[in-house]
């Protein structure tokens, strides 16, 4: 026999009610409490014929080989995995060139042996703990985070 899966289905910040079966009404939705996935509604379908919903989208890859890289505005949100034998370096661009919005983050993921060194470009303020602008090895991650115009910090697996 299959587990049952608790459901609670909630309107704003109000469980409706909790099942292990329901029905959702059109557009209602409803979050399965032992994976954290939403589930929308049809009307008709019980719950285990409802698609999932992801709560948080899957995170976009954009893999780069070389040995310098300069984001552009599509690596917004996305992780960017650099697979090479040779040192790295990744320029984020000032805000004159590419105009990421304040808040943006982008992780670095180093998955070969040649270590990354994050820089800004000219006019490009930068900041990390302790000077550490490099990944520190193969499969070190870290997140640059836009905190106003020309601004960013490097923050995760890093060192000097």
């Amino acid at each position: 026999m299959p587990v049952q899966t608790q459901i609670q289905v909630r309107r704003g910040t109000s469980t409706l009610w909790t099942s292990t079966n329901p029905v959702l009404a059109n557009g209602e939705i409803g979050y399965e409490t032992d994976t954290g996935l939403l589930k929308v509604g049809n009307g008709s379908s019980l719950w285990t014929a409802l698609n999932y919903q992801a709560a948080i989208p899957p995170i976009q890859t954009n893999a780069q080989t070389g040995t310098t890289y300069t984001s552009v505005l599509s690596d917004l949100g996305k992780n960017i995995e650099f697979s090479n034998t040779s040192s790295i370096t990744f320029t984020i661009p000032a805000s004159s060139s590419v105009n990421y919005p304040v808040g943006t983050q982008i992780g670095l993921l180093q998955t070969n042996t040649g270590q990354v060194t994050v820089q800004g470009a000219s006019g490009v303020t930068l900041t990390a703990s302790s000077n550490a602008f490099k990944l520190r090895t193969q499969w070190s991650y870290a997140t640059v985070i836009k905190r106003a115009t020309d601004t960013w910090v490097l923050v995760g697996d890093i060192t000097a």
